[in-house]
């Protein structure tokens, strides 16, 4: 398929942690070309936002603020799968967490991976629910 799917998601209680993966080894990907590999999430009644993402021309990553110390992405040497292991979760954490992947320009840098409009490949998402 070529829609990235997600799983990991679930329940946990506060301070715990969760490792997110994301499968998209139905997209067919050039090693000629240049991807954003992007975890993004919604909570109930807020807009979408960029949580974390790398790009594949020099690996370097994006964290939200919100998230930097305790999220980490990582990818496996085939872009196959995509992971975000997240801790010491908060409540605020709660949301769907998307995965997506997107082809961009051989110039493009690692900061303009958090734009969600460069993103082709979505997943469905995975819930997240953090309890205090």
């Amino acid at each position: 398929q070529v829609q990235p799917v997600e799983s990991g998601g679930g329940s946990v209680q506060q301070g715990g942690s969760l490792r997110l993966s994301c499968d998209a080894s139905g997209i067919a990907y050039s090693i000629l070309r240049r991807y954003c590999l992007g975890w993004f999430r919604q909570a109930h009644g807020k807009e979408r936002e960029a949580v974390a993402s790398v790009y594949t021309g020099d690996g370097i990553t994006y964290y939200a603020d919100s998230v930097k110390g305790r999220f980490t992405i990582a990818q496996d040497n085939t872009k196959d799968t995509l992971y975000l292991q997240m801790n010491t979760l908060k409540p605020e954490d709660t949301a769907t967490y998307s995965c997506a992947v997107g082809e961009v320009s051989p110039d493009s840098s690692a900061s303009e991976c958090r734009d969600s409009t460069l993103y082709t490949y979505w997943g469905q998402g995975t819930q997240v629910t953090v309890s205090s």
